[in-house]
């Protein structure tokens, strides 16, 4: 029976399961972004900050163990540290409250020195951290897979296409090898992103720590395995700003992927295809239909992604030594980024790997288009460009 309700009932815990993001339903950078990671990510900077003050003789080490082991994300009501957060403005507060009671007698020890936004924005490195690794690994898939059709088809002639019309000869190889180079360009550039611990205390000084401030940023950073920054940065949002350009631009050399794709695999045209597969591209009122569901997801990240990134510019103009909601509104902006872009990496590694190619229908379109220009001009220096693009990926290998 459908409920007229417009909602779940009171005190029902909603879960954000990809409902209405597909692209990332179910894919490893969802389950590196979800509330847990993130619970996870900032209980193990506390944990990781202990380490690092007990390897400097600020707090005994067998404090440090305690508050290891109680940093267990098991052990915390994550919806309840949510629903507390709205006290506090942010998801520490109540988070250090319960890691005291666990921790026992070396409760005292918890978070010495720090403020919540050290805690979250590690936390959040962290997460940023896992996360990438996976989109990473996913982009590697998609390049091998690029790399493959470059090489393939390399010397398939097709039509280039000119503001949606036959322009001159081209090879489809050709087109992989301008699809691998953007993948290639935007996973350097994700790659080579710091991502640096957070370390300030209340107001950015690190005034708890004396003169012993470096020593333990750096002890910090060297327990997390995030960078050293050379000082705090609770207010120069430029970690994150970074980051999320970079993931804006992956996700739109895959979109430009999922674009091709869709393109040339309409049914007018049909010089490509996304695998067959059961439940994939399946229409719900016209069975004779074969979707192109997996170009569609892509292109939703792509199209997503530089919106949630521009809050993520928007926010690094915060005042002073703390913001009043610039930091607050980069948090599921960033997450958005993190999980949209690596859904979008994994899908469009699936896509690649299965895509159907008609060198026969790329030829017989080129044929109409070898009418219209009264004889074949012929590829080109496609063939060059495709050994280009080969020599950087190869490269890149190496």
């Amino acid at each position: 029976m459908v409920s007229d309700e417009p909602g779940p009932p009171p005190g029902a815990v909603s879960l954000d399961a990809g409902l209405l993001s597909p692209v990332r339903a179910g894919t490893a950078a969802e389950a590196a972004t979800g509330d847990a990671a993130y619970l996870a990510a900032m209980l193990d900077a506390e944990a990781a900050l202990a380490r690092a003050q007990a390897r400097l003789g600020i707090i005994p080490g067998d404090a440090a163990e305690a508050i290891g082991a109680a940093a267990d994300a098991g052990r915390f009501d994550l919806v309840d540290v949510a629903r507390r957060a709205r006290g506090s403005g942010n998801p520490v507060v109540p988070l250090v409250a319960d890691l005291r009671a666990l921790a026992g007698t070396a409760g005292e020890h918890v978070h010495l020195g720090a403020t919540s936004q050290d805690i979250a924005d590690t936390g959040a490195m962290l997460v940023a951290a896992r996360a990438r690794r996976v989109v990473l690994a996913h982009l590697d898939r998609a390049l091998d897979a690029l790399a493959g059709l470059a090489a393939r088809y390399r010397d398939t002639p097709m039509a280039a296409r000119t503001l949606g019309r036959q322009a001159l000869p081209t090879t489809f190889g050709a087109k992989a090898a301008n699809w691998l180079m953007g993948c290639l360009e935007a996973r350097a550039r994700l790659a080579a992103v710091p991502l640096p611990v957070q370390l300030g205390g209340p107001a950015g000084t690190l005034d708890a720590f004396g003169d012993r401030a470096l020593d333990v940023v750096a002890a910090f950073a060297a327990e997390t395995g995030l960078a050293r920054p050379v000082l705090p940065w609770h207010t120069r949002r430029t970690p994150v700003a970074e980051l999320g350009a970079a993931l804006a631009l992956t996700a739109g050399a895959l979109g430009k992927i999922a674009t091709d794709v869709w393109l040339l695999s309409q049914s007018e045209v049909g010089e490509v295809a996304e695998a067959a597969g059961a439940g994939r591209g399946g229409s719900s009122s016209m069975p004779h239909k074969r979707n192109p569901a997996l170009s569609a997801l892509v292109r939703s990240a792509a199209l997503q992604v530089p919106a949630q990134a521009q809050v993520l510019l928007a926010a690094q103009a915060a005042p002073h030594e703390r913001a009043a909601g610039e930091w607050h509104a980069e948090w599921q902006p960033l997450r958005e980024c993190l999980r949209l872009t690596g859904g979008a990496a994994e899908t469009a590694a699936d896509l690649l790997d299965g895509l159907e190619v008609s060198a026969e229908l790329m030829r017989a379109d080129l044929d109409d288009l070898l009418d219209v220009l009264g004889g074949d001009p012929g590829p080109g220096a496609a063939a060059v460009l495709v050994g280009e693009a080969l020599d950087a990926y190869r490269r890149s290998r190496a």
